[in-house]
């Protein structure tokens, strides 16, 4: 089967000042290749009903916008084809110096590459695309592709390729799925409407949203344990 994962972060900049959020979230949307046009075509919709030409975001999230989001939410609940992982970094016991030699850009790629590779199955190929920015060292996804593949071995990942945000329906849903996620882990939410965008989801999946189960396949919260331990 050949799947495509969009992916973006939410809260980055707690990675490398502890005082800016609890917690740093990178989350992807997966979804079955042969459904991007009716993804592409069906968000579109969802736009065009509301009278919306830009980009889907977060931040963007309002009371005048609040039923779009809704209605964003709601189909991603109700499509089969679409899949959602956010991996949550606790900001506070992050330690670049002693794990990643000083380099913060090389401590978020090893957090992208435990968001993509615990979701990789045997004998599926992968194109990956993730939210550009401009990186310190060029070829930071090549070797995030060069590491995924050679850990997953009966599986084939084609591409580790970065788009623009606005050129890509996938990066904007996982925005909303990932800074939504983020930000009931950092409790710092003021506006009524991204609360209630909270709620909408927690109505969904029937629970708070909290860390899950590997198993879980919907909506799959990884807070990840960075002490070690049982």
């Amino acid at each position: 089967m050949n799947i495509e994962v969009y992916s973006d972060e939410s809260g980055l900049e707690a990675l490398t000042s502890k005082d800016a959020h609890d917690y740093t979230g990178i989350g992807s949307l997966w979804m079955h290749a042969d459904y991007r046009i009716e993804f592409k075509a069906s968000m579109n919709n969802i736009k065009a009903k509301h009278n919306i030409n830009g980009e889907l975001k977060w931040q963007k999230v309002s009371p005048a916008y609040l039923d779009l989001y809704k209605e964003v939410l709601a189909y991603f609940f109700s499509t089969p084809q679409l899949r959602f992982r956010v991996i949550l970094i606790e900001s506070s016991i992050v330690n670049n110096i002693r794990f990643h030699d000083k380099d913060a850009e090389l401590g978020f790629y090893k957090f992208y590459y435990q968001l993509l590779h615990h979701w990789i199955l045997d004998f599926n190929s992968y194109n990956i695309y993730l939210d550009y920015k401009v990186n310190r060292n060029k070829g930071r996804l090549k070797v995030l592709k060069d590491v995924l593949n050679a850990s997953n071995i009966t599986s084939d990942i084609q591409q580790v390729q970065a788009l623009h945000s606005d050129e890509s329906l996938g990066i904007q849903l996982a925005d909303i799925l990932t800074g939504l996620a983020t930000a009931k882990f950092n409790c710092e939410i003021r506006s009524t409407a991204k609360k209630e965008l909270i709620s909408s989801v927690e109505k969904h999946i029937g629970r708070t949203i909290a860390h899950t189960p590997k198993s879980e396949e919907k909506f799959n919260v990884f807070k990840i344990n960075l002490q070690g331990g049982w």
